[in-house]
């Protein structure tokens, strides 16, 4: 379907020069993106998140500007990350794609969808001239990267498949996504250039499958681990990782005895072939509603006085873990919470001890981290200059109450009520998080009143670290101690993370806030005096 807005701006969207050129990037660029263009949901295959561009540094950055603001007309609370690509942006919601001058903000093409739904969405892939998307009805397409025009569409394969929402991934030729059906999660890939089937990895095994006795009796039926994030891809090793849902009937673990795999797990994915090639359970039987749905980071660093290749994630359960992604080995879990109640502790296997009395009760009970937790989908960031990692942290612990203790399979509901703990009110905030991969916090800041998740964080070679912050704030920190440089009041609750490219030799960074996406830059003057220095 093409609609007027596209009709009307078609002609025009020619006769920009980089824009002839927009998507077309084949699997080299992908694997070593340009600095100048931004074209993964996380930047990089390796999740990291840090841009190599500069220009905007700690010595400059209280200078930043808004170059211009564009208004995604019945948009609400947008959380796709802007792509760029050579001078032209793509943003969208649910069945919506949208092409902008990335310099200006000037609308080229629009792609709408019907039905048009509002919700989260989080943004496009794109591989060799295509935009890849999921719908709101399970279709993933391709469109024109030039024009927006359909070139294909495919269905998801399987019983009750819908997608959630998540950026499509593009690896090795293949579009990877994910999300939930009748019998549980899944990831699924296609063709890039045809839309034809290839595979799918289902999150919860079915009799004869390795894992279904972590389910006791029948009770993998329930289901679970949906996939609703982006995960991460190795080139070298040609492996995808992901992390997966919780268990079916979220609070009420008596009806599912067992460890209930491959949920709340860090899964390695053979990328020709979808098969795992290994596992880590972050929360086995989980009954907090927690889990492993946070950014996998693959970063190569000393680790013990060894060199290897590490996986690292904050995991909504209170843990930052540390596995050998080469083997899924565990290395190390440290807290990175003031409070953990719910576990005294990580085995050397990984494996959690659980404290007796935290898990959901009719009276209710308190465990911390709440089920919110300790931090949540908002992508972190990885700095290989500082060595830091950053995430956003929530403090704060919860209260989980059961409907009853004669809950069964099939009853509608979580069987649960779920509140923030009343005592723990004063402790309720978002921070922003830098941890050594030791563990330990090198530095905090506390987000200005912000109390529930929204954006993602940005690292530069710049030594900034951008944060947008849930109540509007967009905030610039030094990557190194934490200090405030700057922040800019967007008027607008910021659910999205940001992104950072280059046009023309100006750096620019970009944010959703609400229905607005805002691009900011360096006046001129100051991009001239750092340029002869």
């Amino acid at each position: 379907m093409i609609s007027s807005v596209r009709r009307a701006l078609l002609a025009a969207s020619f006769s920009c020069a980089f824009a002839c050129s927009a998507g077309a990037q084949n699997y080299q660029d992908l694997i070593k993106p340009n600095p100048n263009n931004w074209l993964h949901y996380n930047g990089t295959y390796d999740s990291q998140r840090h841009s190599l561009l500069k220009q905007i540094d700690t010595g400059n950055v209280a200078n930043l500007k808004a170059e211009w603001i564009y208004h995604m007309t019945g948009a609400v609370d947008l959380e796709a990350v802007p792509i760029v690509v050579d001078g032209v942006m793509y943003i969208s919601q649910w069945n919506r794609v949208e092409a902008l001058d990335a310099r200006t903000g000037r609308l080229i093409w629009q792609y709408m969808r019907q039905p048009f739904t509002k919700g989260w969405q989080r943004g496009v892939a794109v591989y060799n001239g295509k935009i890849y998307i999921g719908t709101v009805d399970s279709a993933l397409i391709a469109l024109d990267a030039k024009t927006g025009n359909l070139i294909w569409e495919s269905k998801t394969v399987g019983e009750g498949y819908r997608m959630l929402g998540a950026a499509p991934l593009i690896a090795k030729g293949k579009v990877i996504v994910g999300g939930s059906g009748k019998s549980g999660g899944w990831v699924q890939a296609f063709d890039a250039e045809t839309g034809k089937y290839a595979w799918t990895w289902n999150v919860i095994p079915k009799p004869g499958e390795k894992g279904v006795e972590t389910w006791e009796g029948d009770s993998w039926k329930l289901g679970g681990g949906p996939i609703w994030a982006t995960g991460s891809f190795d080139a070298e090793l040609n492996i995808l990782y992901w992390g997966t849902g919780q268990p079916g009937v979220d609070f009420v673990g008596e009806i599912r005895p067992g460890d209930n795999l491959f949920t709340d797990c860090i899964v390695a994915l053979d990328i020709d072939t979808g098969k795992m090639k290994w596992y880590f359970q972050n929360t086995p039987h989980d009954v907090h509603d927690w889990d492993s749905e946070e950014t996998p980071v693959l970063i190569d660093a000393m680790f013990k006085g060894q060199m290897r290749k590490l996986l690292i994630q904050a995991n909504r359960n209170g843990y930052f873990y540390i596995l050998d992604r080469t083997n899924g080995k565990f290395l190390q879990g440290t807290p990175f919470v003031s409070q953990l109640t719910w576990s005294r502790g990580l085995t050397e296997d990984g494996r959690p001890i659980v404290v007796a009395g935290s898990a959901p009760t009719v009276e209710g009970s308190r465990v911390c981290p709440s089920t919110a937790g300790a931090t949540n989908w908002p992508s972190p960031a990885y700095s290989p200059d500082t060595k830091l990692f950053y995430l956003v942290v929530q403090e704060g612990c919860g209260i989980t109450y059961k409907a009853s203790n004669n809950f069964t399979a099939g009853q509608s509901g979580s069987g649960t009520g779920y509140i923030e703990s009343p005592i723990d009110q004063e402790n309720w905030q978002l921070h922003v998080r830098a941890l050594d991969l030791t563990g330990k916090t090198v530095w905090s800041y506390k987000q200005v009143s912000s109390k529930h998740y929204g954006p993602g964080l940005l690292s530069t070679a710049g030594g900034v670290l951008f944060a947008g912050e849930q109540q509007g704030q967009f905030t610039a920190l030094d990557s190194t101690t934490g200090k405030v440089l700057w922040h800019f009041n967007t008027g607008g609750l910021i659910t999205a993370g940001p992104s950072t490219y280059s046009v023309n030799g100006k750096q620019y960074v970009v944010i959703g806030s609400y229905a607005n996406y805002i691009a900011f830059a360096l006046p001129d003057a100051v991009i001239r005096d750092a340029a002869a220095k």
